[in-house]
């Protein structure tokens, strides 16, 4: 039977109308709307389409944005002279660095730059070290995308082996923390799994992964997840985001779908829960401005 389909594009059009109630309501309350300022630097095509989808997300759920689209040549003191004054802009909730930066500028310098109280990409050290001892101020966007794919998609996580193919500070590492810590008051998302963060120089992968009851790649090659690679009636998140011959790919091969008892499709699945989670964490800064 094939996998049931885990439509992150349905669910994130959930989230994002559950937002717009709070917004509405924040509004009503005479409050500003939380506002989101993205910085663009240069002309990667893919970088723009992000940024566009973003701000089109902003918009349907009542928050306000702004983009600051600066040149290619834009010189590292220019842009964290941009980024301390979108730190002291009381209208500005939450700011978005879009990534790549050009090869001329130190991207955790610019990351770092970034007020804590508006990271709301969680990105800053003092945000990762809040999630890694179990009080996270925001929460990963990526990441809290998956988890609230799984929730949302009735998908229990508590005792379960979950096995993370990839290592990156942005997907497998926070998305490890998150999975395997134990449910607070303070961190009400976290996992209680049992986790395993493997990646493609892991030996005897295949076998690590077919002991996976949830799987998710995150590891950044094509089709790289195959069928045999896969436990049957296992549940399978494909983070993933490749272009092949001008087409979307993820990195877990579609005959996983005749194996899998759930499989998350690309495109359509992990990316428009990330821009929801954006717009989230947006809106718990706004309430931490109250503003």
């Amino acid at each position: 039977m094939p996998a049931r389909k885990i439509e992150g594009i349905r669910l994130a059009k959930v989230i994002k109308a559950e937002i717009a109630l709070e917004v509405a309501r924040r509004v009503a309350d005479g409050k500003h709307p939380p506002g989101l300022a993205a910085v663009l630097v240069g002309e990667n095509p893919a970088s723009q389409v992000y940024v566009r989808n973003k701000r089109k997300a902003c918009e349907e759920a009542g928050l306000n944005s702004w983009l600051h689209h600066l040149p290619a040549d834009t010189t590292q003191e220019e842009l964290l002279k941009l980024v301390h004054t979108l730190n002291q802009d009381p209208k500005v909730n939450g700011i978005l660095v879009q990534l790549p930066l050009p090869k001329h500028i130190d991207e955790e310098t610019i990351l770092r730059a970034v007020t804590p109280l508006k990271d709301v990409d969680s990105f800053h050290p003092e945000n990762v070290g809040l999630l890694m001892t179990g009080h996270p101020r925001f929460m990963p966007c990526t990441p809290f995308g998956v988890l609230q794919m799984l929730k949302r998609s009735d998908i229990e996580t508590a005792g379960k082996r979950v096995v993370i193919l990839g290592r990156s500070n942005i997907v497998g590492k926070p998305l490890a923390l998150m999975m395997m810590q134990k449910p607070s008051d303070a961190n009400p998302h976290a996992g209680d799994a049992t986790v395993t963060v493997a990646h493609r120089g892991t030996k005897h992968l295949k076998e690590i992964c077919q002991q996976a009851e949830i799987l998710i790649a995150a590891i950044g090659v094509p089709n790289f997840v195959t069928a045999q690679m896969v436990q049957p009636g296992a549940v399978v998140i494909d983070v993933g985001i490749n272009s092949v011959n001008g087409k979307l790919c993820g990195d877990v091969d579609p005959e996983v779908g005749e194996v899998a008892a759930a499989l998350s499709p690309v495109p359509g699945g992990v990316g428009p829960m990330t821009i929801a989670m954006l717009l989230q964490n947006t809106l718990k800064a706004a309430t931490i401005h109250q503003t």
